[in-house]
């Protein structure tokens, strides 16, 4: 089940910002293949492209719990609870491998 808003969570918008830096990182990483640098070099910068696209995707997952899923839970929509759970085990289990 996917969902839209129509404004930005300020939470989703640090997300944002974060993408942009790598977004810069990542072609960084692929001026760095042009030119040829040491691998070495080439894996550090991947390794810190990782750990950002990490933060962000942390930062979604809580931003979904926060919104999302406590908006269900409020709602008292028992069919709309068991969605957003059935989605975040789905979710967890293909990341895990479960």
């Amino acid at each position: 089940m996917t969902e839209t808003h129509t404004a930005l969570t300020p939470a989703r918008t640090a997300s944002l910002a974060r993408l942009k830096r790598v977004e810069g990182q990542v072609r960084g990483v692929a001026r760095m293949i042009e030119e040829d640098r040491y691998c070495i070099d080439v894996l550090t910068q991947l390794s810190a492209v990782k750990s950002a696209l990490a933060a962000v995707e942390g930062e979604i997952l809580k931003d979904h719990a926060r919104h999302c899923v406590s908006h269900a839970i409020e709602s008292g929509d028992a069919a709309d609870q068991k969605a957003k759970l059935n989605e975040l085990i789905a979710l967890l289990a293909k990341h895990y491998r479960l």
